[in-house]
């Protein structure tokens, strides 16, 4: 008797961290960084480097395997994912792998008995709540690096701070937000990150996002900068709607300016300020990482 866990321990593990561990210290991780980022230690990275760990050659070979192996790697080595994510994403593809694919067949020559069954070993959800947090999480920090590696970026900060916030795809309240804890500030012309992304840390950018999916839009996203007129000419100029909403409305402003008309994912929203109210602009994406995108290509 030989279980499927097996299988994926002996012949998918092995092949599968090979791989990773490659193409990590191709991106220039050391060796002492490979291990600490697969959790493993570093003879077994130097065994992996040298071709000492069998291989399976159906795993090598599977465009499947081979395109997570280089999404990981990207994240990982760029801050961008995290280990858990990496983690999850690895055991949605165990487990679609696993599905009447290929483990499914390496395990059918491992118990060829199990051939004359149509069994079904989907125990993990793709769409898991695991998985879609960690993919917001990573959308922020790729779209905070967008920002804060453009040059010029501090100067579109405003005196409150920027912030980039995504939610969740069935958002319901600010818990449910993922942004930066404490804001983006320029310090002495330098655009500062006080630590990584979490859920429940912002209340303006994240309750200005929320308004704008209240009001029927269905943008996941939004970044505050910065108002001048300019700016606002600018982002009308590249092709982007621009809706200006009252803060003193008796209402909530937004899902009164946004009422009763269709709006693309990706659109323009500003204030011109009022009394104790610092005027702002808002750029609205299906995502962070595009409406960091869209901030660097239309100001930066």
């Amino acid at each position: 008797m030989k279980f499927i866990e097996e299988v994926v321990v002996e012949e998918f593990l092995p092949t599968f961290r090979s791989m990773l561990a490659g193409e990590l210290r191709q991106r220039g991780l050391t060796q002492h960084e490979v291990a600490e980022a697969l959790g493993i230690s570093q003879s077994a990275v130097s065994k992996y480097a040298h071709g000492s760990i069998s291989r399976r050659q159906e795993v090598l070979d599977d465009e499947r395997v081979q395109e997570l192996v280089e999404r990981v790697a990207d994240g990982l080595a760029a801050g961008d994912m995290s280990s858990v994510q990496a983690l999850v994403e690895a055991e949605v593809l165990v487990r679609q792998l696993e599905d009447g694919d290929l483990l499914a067949t390496l395990h059918e020559e491992a118990m060829p008995e199990l051939a004359e069954y149509d069994a079904d070993f989907t125990i993990h959800d793709p769409e898991s709540t695991v998985r879609t947090t960690e993919q917001v999480l990573s959308s922020v920090r790729r779209g905070v690096r967008t920002l804060t590696n453009a040059s010029g970026f501090a100067g579109l900060i405003p005196n409150v701070g920027s912030n980039l916030a995504e939610c969740l795809p069935d958002a319901r309240g600010i818990e449910d937000v993922a942004a930066i804890p404490g804001r983006i500030f320029d310090i002495k012309g330098r655009a500062t990150v006080p630590s990584d992304p979490e859920f429940g840390v912002s209340e303006h950018v994240a309750g200005v996002l929320l308004s704008v999916r209240d009001a029927g839009v269905d943008a996941r996203a939004a970044v505050n900068i910065c108002y001048d007129d300019d700016i606002v000419r600018r982002f009308a100029d590249a092709g982007y709607e621009t809706v200006e909403f009252d803060p003193d409305a008796p209402t909530d402003p937004i899902v009164t300016a946004l009422e009763d008309a269709e709006h693309d994912e990706t659109f323009v929203l500003y204030q011109t300020g009022g009394y104790g109210i610092e005027p702002i602009t808002y750029v609205l994406a299906p995502d962070a990482a595009t409406a960091a995108s869209v901030v660097r290509q239309v100001l930066l």
